[in-house]
């Protein structure tokens, strides 16, 4: 029983750290559009 929460934890774990990482690729993608294409002006 405590194996299968374990897994579960993990998994949950993974999850969290996949969007973590998809934020924070969109945030600097986002910074460098915004640097380069529209703070110049």
């Amino acid at each position: 029983m405590m194996e299968g929460m374990g897994g579960m934890m993990m998994s949950g774990m993974g999850l969290v750290w996949l969007l973590v990482i998809l934020l924070l690729v969109l945030g600097a993608a986002a910074l460098v559009k915004y640097l380069f294409f529209g703070g110049g002006k």
